[in-house]
């Protein structure tokens, strides 16, 4: 499995953006969480003062962190069909079936084909 971990210079602050979960509390306050951080919350009397307590808050801790864009290549897998390819690569009537395949394939094509003929003539006399 190959793993890559992106990483950008410091010098380059590309900007973030989050969902913000916002919540009125019981006591009247507002509580804002950063999801997928949980832990990442902010308090505020409004709902503006809130998202400022949990920007600030968010700051201060990738002060010390960083974020880093992780991929990860997928396993390869062998395609579940390939077990079935040639497996009657050996047998005799395996060409008389594709035959009568292809006759019934033919047959229905052409009553099909009639089909229509009669749909486009019916459209046509109206």
């Amino acid at each position: 499995m190959n793993i890559a971990v992106k990483t950008t210079s410091a010098t380059t602050a590309p900007k973030l953006t989050y969902d913000v979960l916002i919540e009125n509390q019981a006591d009247g306050t507002v509580k804002a969480t950063l999801l997928g951080l949980p832990d990442c919350q902010g308090l505020g009397n409004t709902e503006t003062e809130a998202i400022e307590q949990l920007s600030q808050s968010l700051q201060t801790r990738l002060e010390t962190a960083k974020i880093v864009t992780l991929e990860i290549e997928a396993p390869k897998v062998e395609n579940p069909w390939m077990k079935f390819a040639g497996m009657f690569k050996d047998d005799p009537q395996f060409d008389e079936m594709l035959a009568y395949i292809e006759a019934d394939r033919r047959e229905l094509d052409a009553k099909m084909e009639e089909h229509y003929r009669q749909l486009d003539a019916e459209s046509e006399t109206k």
